[in-house]
Order: C-alpha cells, then sequence, then structure tokens
C-alpha cells in the first residue's frame, strides 16, 4: 500500500498531511500543523525575513522526520503566496533543500484553487448545481466556481488574512480609518469578479482554510445561547461576527474559543473579507470543510499512482477539457491535432518494446500532440519556440509544472531543430527524463510526418519489428498518395537510428 505526505507551505502556517492508499482511496495516517507566518513582512517589504524562514525550515525538519519515520513512498512540497512575492524565495528554497532534501515547488494561485478544488470534490459528494470553493489563507483567496465536479470559473485575488493585517491594520483594535482604507481595497478586489459569481447562482458555498475555521467556531460561539449549532455562517451572522471582532483587542478575540492566539492577530482582516465576498456575491452564507491544499495534493499523488481513483478520473477530465480550451483559444486546427494524437498512440503503442517509455508518457505526447501548433497564435517565425513558452507557462489544468515543462519541451522539437542537452527547453527537465524526452519527441514527429499532408492520405500503417531495424507500412486511401509523408518520415531516418540503435525503413502497401 503505497503512502503519500502533502506538505504545504503558506503564508501563515505550514502543513502536512500524510496518506495511505487503500483500494481506490486515502486514509490519512498523520497530520501536523504550525503557524510560523512565513509571509509576514513579505507584502510590504518584498523579503522573507531570517527570522521566519529559520522557523519554518524547523518545522518542516520536523515534519521529514515524521515522513521517514513512517516511511513514504514520494513527497510533495507546494509553497504558494509568500514564495510567489518574496524576492529572495531561492535563498529558503535552497535552505529547505539542504536541510530536508526536499524540492519546494512554487505554485500558482489557479493551480492553487485547482488542487483545493481537487481535494473536496475527491472526497465531498457532488452534485449538479454550481457550488462555490472559498479557500482564503495567509497570502491570498482562492474562488472556485464547480459544477458536478468541474471548474468552472477561478481566480485568486490578493486578500490573504496577513498580506491585510501586514498592510492596513496598525493598531490594537483597528481604528477606523485603518478598517475604511481596508475594506475599501476589499472592495475593489471582490469588485472585480463579484457578477461572475452573482451570474453563476452557487448554492453551495464551501468554504476552507483556518480563517474559515475560526469564523464558523466564532458564529457557534456567539449561537450558545441562542439557536444551538449550524452548519452554515449566515450572511447576518459574518456581517455580525465581522463587526464584532473589529471591535475588540487582539487579547479578547483570543479569548473566543476556536480562534487562538496566533489566529486571533489576523482574524479581523479575514473576517472582513469573508463580510465583503457573501455581501456583494449575494450568497446566502458558507459551510466550513476540514480538507483542504494538501488533500488536493494528496488526491493528485494518488491518482499518479493509481488512475482508477476518483481523484484519477477527476484530473484525467481536468485534463482534457483545459487541453480542449487551449486549442480553441489558441486556434489550432482540432481535426488535425486529433489525428496526430491519434497516429502517435498508435505508435506509442506499437513501438513499445522499442521505446520502453514510462506509461505516463502516453499522457505526456498526448497533450504535446493535440498543442504542438499553439505557437502559430503568435507567429509562424519561432513557432515552435513560441509553443514551448505557451505550453510551459500557461495554466493548463491538472499538470504539475513539471509535467508541463516535460511537454512543452516534446511539443518543441518538430521542425527542423533537434533537441541538444544544452538547449533550454532540455535544460529545464530533470536530467533523469531528457533521454525518455527525446524518445518521446521522436515518436511525435513520426505521427506528424504521417498526417503532413492534412489530408489523411494514410489509411493505417503496419509496423514491423526486428532485432535491428523497424519498418512502417503505409496503406494509402484509394486514389491518394503519399509521397509527402514517406519523405517526412525518411528524413527522421538518422534521427531514430541515433535515438533507438535501430534502422528506421519505409514501405507502400
Amino acid at each position: 500500500m503505497p503512502t503519500f505526505a502533502a506538505v504545504d507551505i503558506g503564508s501563515n502556517s505550514v502543513r502536512l498531511k500524510i496518506a495511505r492508499l487503500h483500494g481506490h482511496r486515502l486514509r490519512s495516517i498523520h497530520e501536523d500543523r504550525e503557524v510560523t507566518r512565513l509571509g509576514e513582512g513579505v507584502f510590504r517589504s518584498g523579503f522573507l525575513t531570517p527570522e521566519s524562514m529559520a522557523e519554518t525550515v524547523k518545522v518542516l525538519r520536523r515534519f521529514h522526520r515524521a515522513t521517514q519515520q513512517v516511511v513514504t513512498d514520494a513527497v510533495r512540497v507546494v509553497a504558494t503566496s509568500a514564495l510567489r512575492d518574496a524576492r529572495n524565495s531561492q535563498a529558503f528554497l535552497e535552505w529547505v533543500r539542504s536541510a530536508t532534501g526536499w524540492r519546494v515547488e512554487i505554485i500558482s494561485g489557479v493551480e492553487e484553487a485547482r488542487l483545493i478544488h481537487l481535494g473536496l470534490v475527491s472526497s465531498l459528494p457532488t452534485g449538479t448545481s454550481d457550488s462555490l470553493m472559498i479557500d482564503l489563507g495567509g497570502g491570498s483567496c482562492e474562488l472556485t466556481v464547480s459544477r458536478g465536479g468541474h471548474i468552472r470559473d477561478t481566480v485568486s485575488l490578493p486578500l490573504g488574512a496577513v498580506r491585510l493585517t501586514d498592510e492596513f491594520l496598525r493598531h490594537d483594535p483597528p481604528r477606523k480609518g485603518e478598517l475604511k482604507r481596508l475594506n475599501g481595497f476589499i472592495g475593489r478586489e471582490v469588485g472585480r469578479i463579484a457578477s461572475r459569481i452573482v451570474t453563476a447562482r452557487v448554492r453551495n458555498v464551501i468554504a476552507t482554510s483556518g480563517t474559515a475555521a475560526a469564523l464558523a467556531a466564532t458564529a457557534t460561539h456567539l449561537r450558545k445561547n441562542s439557536s444551538g449549532r449550524r452548519p452554515v455562517v449566515s450572511r447576518a451572522e459574518m456581517s455580525r461576527i465581522a463587526q464584532r471582532l473589529a471591535r475588540l483587542p487582539v487579547a479578547e478575540r483570543r479569548k473566543i474559543e476556536g480562534i487562538g492566539p496566533r489566529r486571533a492577530e489576523i482574524i479581523v482582516a479575514g473576517a472582513m473579507v469573508y463580510h465583503e465576498l457573501v455581501d456583494r456575491c449575494r450568497l446566502k452564507g458558507f459551510r466550513f470543510s476540514p480538507l483542504g491544499l494538501r488533500d488536493g495534493i494528496l488526491a493528485q499523488m494518488a491518482a499518479e499512482y493509481d488512475h482508477s481513483t476518483r481523484s484519477g478520473r477527476q484530473i484525467e477530465s481536468e485534463r482534457w477539457e483545459s487541453i480542449s480550451a487551449a486549442v480553441t483559444h489558441y486556434h489550432v486546427d482540432r481535426k488535425h491535432a486529433l489525428d496526430v494524437r491519434d497516429a502517435a498512440m498508435f505508435l506509442f503503442t506499437a513501438l513499445r518494446r522499442v521505446h520502453r517509455l514510462p506509461p505516463e508518457y502516453r499522457e505526456w505526447i498526448s497533450a504535446a500532440a493535440m498543442l504542438y501548433e499553439v505557437g502559430d497564435y503568435v507567429s509562424r517565425t519561432g513557432r515552435h519556440r513560441h509553443t514551448h513558452y505557451i505550453i510551459a507557462n500557461s495554466e493548463i489544468l491538472g499538470y504539475t509544472p513539471q509535467q508541463r515543462r516535460t511537454i512543452a519541451a516534446i511539443a518543441r522539437y518538430l521542425g527542423k531543430t533537434r533537441p541538444a542537452v544544452e538547449d533550454g527547453p532540455m535544460k529545464a527537465l530533470d536530467p533523469t527524463e531528457r533521454a525518455s524526452v527525446q524518445k518521446a519527441i521522436l515518436i511525435l514527429r513520426l505521427a506528424r510526418a504521417l498526417n503532413l499532408g492534412r489530408s489523411r492520405a494514410v489509411q493505417k500503417v503496419r509496423v514491423g519489428l526486428h532485432a535491428a531495424d523497424v519498418r512502417l507500412t503505409l496503406v494509402p486511401r484509394r486514389r491518394m498518395g503519399v509521397d509527402l509523408e514517406l519523405w517526412a518520415i525518411e528524413k527522421d531516418c538518422g534521427y531514430f537510428r541515433e535515438v533507438f540503435g535501430r534502422e528506421l525503413s519505409t514501405a507502400v502497401s
């Protein structure tokens, strides 16, 4: 039974969750969390402080020991808003790597929202009505509209509780002028996206992270002498909570059950954001879920290990929807892209004994086949370089940054240029992946060659495998020639010999 660990390095706290895959479901076996306030000062100065870095690394060492004691098969460590903004983030990444051996992955706000969504839909029942998922962390606030478990809209706003507290609230309790400026900023940011939320007409609102937990606990605390415990924090309750917390000094806020001593320092800003969101977006309220980013990370890891899991099917759907959206956005010839993809999938299977690529490369080649022409949208001149940049840097959902770099490298070399170790796209890859990417590139080049005329002249291909050579026999459609396709394949015979150590020959049936 594989065991996975997810580490979430947030702007306010650092979290660890370890889970074991039983059958097709993840079961939590260990959790840990500590407030280190890594983002404190970043949003004003642009730099992580030595103290916050040291405290965070200390906690990460503890997490590392826990993963060793449990004996995890894989650990994924991600960082969010504070590391996205910090100009000295590289120093912190190197510190973590030297202390634990972990490579920290800084994810975008959109990827953060996708993983939170994945963590929720992989564990909660999903209906057909639209749901809004809110995750307000220390540095940013991610909002995702979901229908039937599929993302319909997502946005990341700079409305984290640590960020806003550092920027606007300097006194205890906050002064009226500070609250006015804070509300003005929150109102401006929420106003940018409120109409999108209103139009979605969401029925369910699910809030995650520590701020939402504290606000839900505060609502329960205030109900003790009235209507008792209810799962949803209503719009009216949120208004009262925001006003009440803003009037209290931090010492009094700490006494409220569920807020905690460190959360009390930043809860006012968080409460103001939630108040503005439920009010401006016309939401009835929200309910808290303890699931979050780390659950999404674990779901992604489990899906990549076992595609039959619920999260595996979810990620497969996300990837295809995102690729289809990119094909439409960049005006790619969908019919041709699908033809190249089908040919690449056939060659991947037929040449399995030759290339011996890991199974996941089937997915990466498939994505590259669909997207290799996106660079034409920018310019025909240098289109392959443009393709690499777009794939590597666009928010194509369902893929990690490293996976996008792999797909981008496969799609990059379909012109005259062949990959070299010193090329930027190849240097960006893990050294252990470069030989595999070379093989994947060649498979896609051959698939494109079989469709070079865009006329479906090749009806089918027969593949003959021999000890020293591979023979491709092209069966043309009736009254159609395949001279162009043969020419393109023969141009890569030398490259085939270089990569696979076998001769490549062609014939027409």
